[in-house]
């Protein structure tokens, strides 16, 4: 259950903004957002209307999070939203590949992070992966975790396919759908194969794609 979990949140673009939006509706305590300038601390979570004007301070006025307003929020300049002094129990980067360095990793496991969550595309190096496993932190692969993006566009495609419209709630159940399936295909191959769960989206990942090219003759 993530109700009341405290999570680190890197980025402040779209995978962030809805990210933290999602944490909040579920229950989970949002302390950080970060941009290029800086990162933003709320020691007691983000609220939904704090999440809008971060959004509205990146997607409307493009400006640097150092303009955010709040009487409770701290702006940290040139430094990682990982270096905060706080602890969490997971950690979501959202911002660009290779944000999560090995100095990184090892600074969330000492703040009490036991799951990471990657956002963005492959924004943990090597080093900081293979720290995370030997400290037996739950690592969610990129390519498994971020799928919801491409799974709403083949949403957006079915729609227009059927020159239909589905309401948000509808979209967002059948978005929960497959998201519940990846996460199935995922832990399965881990358990059948022995290995992480990172190791076992890459193994799902490729048995689906050698599945369906046997299927259309391909091999």
């Amino acid at each position: 259950d993530i109700k009341g979990q405290r999570c680190f949140v890197s980025g402040s673009g779209n995978v962030a903004q809805y990210a933290a939006e999602k944490l909040i509706e579920l229950g989970a305590v949002v302390l950080t957002l970060s941009d290029s300038t800086g990162y933003l601390y709320e020691k007691d979570g983000f609220t939904l209307e704090q999440v809008k004007q971060v959004m509205h301070i990146k997607n409307v006025k493009r400006a640097s999070l150092k303009e955010y307003s709040s009487p409770s929020g701290v702006f940290v300049a040139g430094q990682r939203c990982w270096a905060v002094d706080a602890k969490a129990s997971i950690a979501l980067p959202c911002a660009t590949q290779n944000e999560v360095e090995y100095e990184d990793a090892v600074a969330l496991v000492n703040k009490g992070v036991s799951m990471v969550l990657e956002g963005a595309n492959m924004p943990s190096t090597k080093e900081a992966i293979a720290h995370f496993h030997k400290s037996n932190v739950v690592l969610a692969a990129a390519k498994a975790c971020n799928a919801g993006g491409v799974a709403v566009s083949g949403l957006e495609m079915a729609q227009n396919a059927c020159m239909t419209t589905w309401a948000a709630q509808e979209v967002d159940e059948r978005l929960k759908t497959i998201m519940r399936d990846i996460f199935a295909a995922s832990s399965g191959a881990s358990k059948e194969y022995g290995v992480t769960l990172q190791e076992g989206a890459n193994i799902a990942g490729f048995e689906k794609i050698a599945k369906a090219m046997l299927a259309q003759g391909c091999v």
